[in-house]
C-alpha cells in the first residue's frame, strides 16, 4: 500500500536560480524570454555564508514572466566570489546537468537563433533539430488535412550559460500549462518544468519528494531510451543509449513539475560542481505556508536543512542537499499568488 503524501501546503516549482559573476548580461538575456525584475536584494559575506554556505557577497535579482507568480520564475545569483564554473558547457546527460523548459509559439525561430550562432563560431551553444510527437496519445482515427494531428514538438539548446528545452504545441492546450504574453519579445513562457541529471542508484533516493515535501509522483519510475523518438533526439541518444526517469508534481499546481533523469552508460560526471556558488544552476525553489512541518520532516529524512532564517529578500526559508546532489531552498509564503495556479489537468483540443 502506498504511504500518504503529506499536505505540506507545497507549491509548484518556484525559481530556478543562476551563479552568475555578472548579472548584467543575464537580466539582458532573460528579458528577450519575456523575464522582467520584480525585486533585488543583497546579502553580505558573513549573511550568504550562514544561508547558503557560500563566502561570497551577494546580490540577487528575482525575475518574472508576465503576470505568473505561482511558478516558473527565475533568480539571479550575483556572487562576488563564485566557488567555480560549475557544470558548464559539457556533453549531453551529463551528471549534475540541470535544465530549465519553456512553452513557445515558434521553436523554429529559436533554433534557428541558437544554430546561427553555433555556425557564426558561438561553439557553446548547442541546439538540437525540434522533434514532433504525439506525448499524450491524443490522435485518435486517421489523420489528414481536416482531421489534423495534435502534437507536440520539442528541442534543446545546451549551453555554457544555460541549458534550455523548449516545446510548441499543435492543435490542444493545457490551461495553466505555460503562458505566453502577446508582447513577449520570443514568444515564451514562464519555466513549465525543470530537468535534473542525477548520480543516484536509483529513484528511492528522491522518495523524499513525496515523503517529506508533499510532491505526487506521476508514476513509477520508467526506462527511456534511443527507441523513443523524442528522448532520442532531445537528449542525443546514441545506439544502446538509455535512463531512468521519474516525474513529480505538486498537488498544489500542475506546472512547475520536476523530471529525474539518471543515465544509464558511461556519462560524464559534472556532479561535484553542481554546488551552491558555482556558475550555472545551482539551486532551486519551492514555497509553502507551512514551513516549520516540512522543516520537521525533512528533518526526520536525515537530509540536514539549516535552520529556518531569512534568505535576502528577508522571507523565512531554509536549504538543504539530497543524497543525489540536488539543492532546494524552502520559502515561507503566507499568502496566495496573485495568478491563481491550476490543479487539475485539462486536454482542450483546438477545433
Amino acid at each position: 500500500m502506498a504511504k500518504a503524501i503529506p499536505d505540506t501546503g507545497i507549491s509548484g516549482l518556484y525559481e530556478v536560480m543562476i551563479g552568475v559573476s555578472n548579472a548584467d548580461y543575464a537580466r539582458k538575456y532573460f528579458a528577450d524570454y519575456g523575464f522582467r525584475v520584480v525585486t533585488e536584494a543583497s546579502f553580505s559575506e558573513e549573511e550568504a555564508l550562514k544561508l547558503y554556505g557560500v563566502p561570497s557577497k551577494l546580490q540577487s535579482y528575482r525575475l518574472q514572466n508576465g503576470n505568473i507568480d505561482s511558478h516558473g520564475l527565475l533568480r539571479i545569483l550575483e556572487w562576488d566570489k563564485l566557488l567555480g564554473t560549475g557544470v558548464g558547457y559539457a556533453p549531453v546527460e551529463t551528471i549534475g546537468s540541470r535544465i530549465s523548459v519553456m512553452m513557445t509559439h515558434d521553436i523554429f525561430r529559436l533554433h534557428d537563433i541558437y544554430k546561427a550562432a553555433r555556425d557564426k563560431g558561438k561553439k557553446q551553444w548547442l541546439p538540437t533539430e525540434p522533434v514532433a510527437d504525439d506525448l499524450f496519445g491524443l490522435n485518435t482515427g486517421e489523420r489528414d488535412f481536416f482531421n489534423r494531428p495534435i502534437l507536440v514538438r520539442e528541442n534543446a539548446v545546451y549551453g555554457k550559460f544555460f541549458n534550455h528545452i523548449f516545446f510548441q504545441r499543435y492543435g490542444y492546450e493545457i490551461p495553466g500549462y505555460g503562458t505566453i504574453e502577446n508582447d513577449t519579445l520570443l514568444k515564451t513562457s514562464e519555466f513549465t518544468h525543470h530537468d535534473f541529471v542525477i548520480k543516484a542508484d536509483s529513484m528511492d533516493q528522491m522518495t523524499y519528494l513525496s515523503s517529506a515535501l508533499g510532491l505526487t509522483a506521476e508514476d513509477e519510475p520508467a526506462l527511456d531510451g534511443d527507441w523513443m523518438k523524442g528522448p532520442r533526439q532531445v537528449f542525443q541518444m546514441e545506439p544502446g543509449f538509455s535512463h531512468w526517469y521519474q516525474g513529480f508534481v505538486s498537488p498544489n499546481n500542475i506546472c512547475g513539475k520536476l523530471k529525474f533523469f539518471i543515465p544509464i552508460g558511461n556519462k560524464t560526471d559534472r556532479s561535484a560542481h553542481q554546488r551552491i556558488g558555482e556558475e550555472g544552476i545551482t539551486l532551486h525553489s519551492f514555497y509553502t505556508p507551512k514551513i516549520e512541518m516540512v522543516h520537521q520532516l525533512v528533518k526526520k529524512h536525515d537530509l540536514n536543512p539549516t535552520e529556518i532564517m531569512s534568505n535576502e529578500f528577508n522571507e523565512r526559508t531554509f536549504i538543504f542537499s539530497d543524497t543525489a546532489g540536488v539543492s532546494w531552498q524552502i520559502i515561507e509564503r503566507l499568502y496566495p499568488p496573485k495568478n491563481k495556479p491550476k490543479t487539475e489537468l485539462v486536454f482542450k483540443e483546438e477545433k
